[in-house]
């Protein structure tokens, strides 16, 4: 198992350079519309796609990917709702724990489960703290995890939950008010969490706009995902990466 992705994440955290990913739901997408994606995420030098869904109800998982990869240059991770959603044709999987609830099997169980499969695909595999934020409205994510979400105003709970989360080995730290959230997670919440963990953070759910990418990067994300709002309306990719990348590099 390689380390290319991670280690990706890790020299841009390095160089406080912010990273954009598309997220993409295979259950929404046709071959074609697969196409238009990849060429308008090359033509915004996005950094990364993402695949997955909290569903995934389709059985094209590895065509989406083989698509992806034969449309594009971009890198591809998994971004798995259960242990199905596997293809060893990506370029790594976030092996996600939900350390937001406690829901054991999301925990561990469905890691047990799948660790033989996702063993032998060969893909790069990065252990990832998921936490699921209140967005203001019940979302796919909280069902299907049967999990409550961390209070949008409980920036401590989530700053202790990110710091356990790395003190036990997760690699990256996933901030998430879901799809089709509300209200976005908030900069000070960000901000927390960033001030106390040394992993790259990544953060999505409720991003409909270019400023306020901006502002979740400027808080302290290292890497933000969008997915509802550009499934809406694809022309948003071209403009949501220019403001995640114009964040002005630190010294």
């Amino acid at each position: 198992m390689y380390n290319n992705i991670y280690t990706s994440f890790i020299e841009r955290k390095a160089k406080k350079e912010k990273a954009f990913a598309v997220l993409i739901d295979p259950d929404k997408v046709t071959p074609a519309e697969i196409i238009k994606i990849a060429d308008k995420c090359t033509a915004a030098k996005v950094d990364y796609i993402f695949l997955g869904g909290s569903l995934v109800i389709s059985d094209h998982l590895d065509e989406c990917v083989q698509q992806l990869k034969a449309s594009c240059n971009i890198p591809v991770v998994l971004f798995p709702g259960s242990p199905s959603q596997v293809s060893k044709y990506a370029d790594a999987l976030l092996y996600l724990s939900v350390i937001s609830g406690r829901n054991p099997e999301l925990l561990i169980g469905q890691h047990v489960v799948s660790a033989a499969a996702v063993k032998k695909s060969g893909l790069e595999v990065i252990s990832t703290g998921y936490m699921v934020i209140d967005g203001g409205a019940p979302t796919t994510v909280s069902y299907i995890s049967n999990t409550m979400p961390i209070p949008a105003d409980k920036a401590d709970i989530a700053m202790c939950t990110a710091i356990a989360g790395e003190m036990l080995g997760m690699k990256v730290i996933y901030m998430d008010a879901g799809s089709g959230a509300r209200v976005p997670i908030t900069e000070s919440m960000i901000s927390r969490v960033a001030s106390q963990v040394q992993a790259p953070i990544i953060v999505g759910g409720g991003i409909r706009d270019a400023e306020k990418a901006y502002l979740n990067c400027k808080a302290g994300a290292d890497i933000l995902v969008v997915g509802n709002a550009i499934e809406k309306d694809p022309s948003l990719i071209k403009e949501l990466a220019d403001a995640v990348h114009s964040v002005p590099v630190k010294a």
